[in-house]
């Protein structure tokens, strides 16, 4: 396949990386002569210097021969016309998939007046919403440091941090598996650096994040079988009010109208940005003051807080923030993070969560990059995998036997398998024409996943 990626900026550089990754022809277009140098030698791409607004540019990245267009600057209105661009001067609208990074709501939200399809793109990126969205589930399920969804919400893959002197530390996949009547599956192990792939004899050790398959409403039962306190969350600091922390909050105020019993506080260094909030966010204290003075986050009741969410701009100040709650004994920290080296250390030194806006675009790019089997693709921080989520034609390969017998390739784990009901996969599974199953698979293996449901 052959995609155009307009805007080098950290989510354009990561979506480029993970095209050329998964070996299709990519081609990355940007105004900063920087960004095009670092591009050009960092990522097996080409590179071309100019605007995405102009046809001339995008026809010297042979706009006209590609199958894939991200337009993901920082600039709404860049993304959108070089979006369109592409439809005029590429493929035919049918062969040329558009997706554009939009991240206001004059576009994109309920009341827009101009939809998505008044400007033919085929699909729309809101970073920061996805981003919001994936904190208030993780404050919901305070013992995950990740939670993404599969199968309409009916199953849910958790990461679990196991703590270093856990008991469980030395207990099989097996041993786990007797331990609770509860049906889940772990479908990958991050230790360190190395991804695991686990088999009945792998076992748990202290430190280990582990990823978990299980029905939707029961992550609490799985973690109190891994040795997690499970509590809910009643008071939650959030610092900065940017989009993310303005949207977090929303989402979180909402949840409190509805369930009742949360207490939602954000701070924000900006007076107008702060004033703005507070007109804005129902249900929300707006604290105006800098959310790196510890001293101020102590006086408005950080100690007294049970979560902390700092999605500042500044990456630096979330991570010592988060510390600084931790040594508090503030019970969950999620910090948002951009720099991929820093999320093994902030996974190193205690942080429960990270959160990445660039993780979000992947996550929405990968789906357009499998075939028609394939219904959701997802990566999570720490596991160097893919988790999709796909349907079985019927007489697929997948369908012909139970699990036990088929001997999926290394690196090939199905952790459930959705029908009428959520079955968590075990040897004796047998799937059936039209369910859907969630798949477990290392780079490497990836492209052999599919074969497997197609006839």
């Amino acid at each position: 396949m052959r995609a155009i990626v307009v805007g080098a900026g950290d989510v354009g550089y990561d979506v480029a990386r993970l095209l050329s990754l998964q070996r299709h022809d990519v081609t990355v277009v940007d105004t900063d002569p920087k960004k095009v140098e670092h591009i050009r030698e960092t990522l097996d791409v080409l590179a071309v210097l100019g605007s995405g607004t102009s046809a001339a540019t995008l026809r010297e990245a042979r706009i006209q021969d590609a199958d894939l267009m991200v337009a993901v600057t920082d600039i709404d209105e860049v993304n959108i016309i070089a979006s369109m661009l592409a439809e005029r001067v590429g493929k035919s609208p049918a062969d040329t998939v558009t997706i554009a990074r939009v991240r206001s709501d004059e576009f994109s939200g309920d009341g827009a007046v101009l939809t998505l399809g008044d400007f033919g793109i085929d699909h729309i990126i809101h970073p920061e919403q996805s981003t919001a969205n994936e904190v208030v589930s993780l404050l919901r399920r305070a013992a995950a440091t990740d939670i993404v969804d599969f199968c309409q919400n009916r199953v849910q893959l958790v990461g679990i941090r196991i703590e270093r002197d856990s008991p469980l530390s030395g207990t099989t996949m097996i041993e786990l598996s007797q331990m609770s009547s509860l049906p889940f599956r772990i479908m990958g192990i991050s230790r360190g650096v190395r991804t695991i792939v686990p088999s009945g004899v792998s076992t748990v050790q202290g430190g280990d994040q582990v990823f978990v398959l299980v029905e939707t409403g029961k992550v609490s039962q799985v973690a109190k079988v891994l040795g997690k306190e499970v509590g809910r969350l009643r008071h939650v600091m959030i610092l900065g009010g940017t989009n993310v922390g303005a949207r977090v909050a929303a989402g979180l105020a909402g949840r409190t109208r509805r369930e009742g019993g949360m207490e939602v506080k954000l701070v924000e260094k900006e007076r107008a940005r702060a004033e703005y909030l507070a007109a804005t966010l129902e249900g929300v204290l707006v604290i105006h003051g800098d959310p790196a003075d510890i001293d101020l986050l102590v006086r408005e009741g950080l100690a007294e807080t049970d979560a902390i969410v700092a999605v500042t701009e500044d990456e630096e100040s979330n991570l010592v923030s988060c510390l600084m709650a931790k040594h508090l004994e503030v019970r969950k920290t999620v910090a948002l993070l951009s720099k991929s080296a820093y999320i093994p250390i902030s996974q190193s030194i205690g942080l429960d969560a990270a959160v990445s806006q660039k993780l979000a675009v992947s996550r929405e790019v990968l789906r357009f990059l499998r075939g028609s089997h394939v219904r959701s693709v997802a990566t999570v921080h720490g596991l160097d995998a893919e988790i999709l989520e796909l349907v079985a034609d019927p007489g697929a390969p997948i369908t012909r036997k139970p699990l036990a017998k088929l001997k999926l390739p290394k690196g090939i784990l199905l952790g459930a398998v959705v029908g009428t009901r959520v079955e968590i996969a075990t040897g004796t599974t047998q799937v059936e024409p039209g369910q859907r199953c969630v798949v477990f698979a290392t780079p490497e293996r990836v492209g052999d996943v599919e074969p497997l449901f197609s006839a």
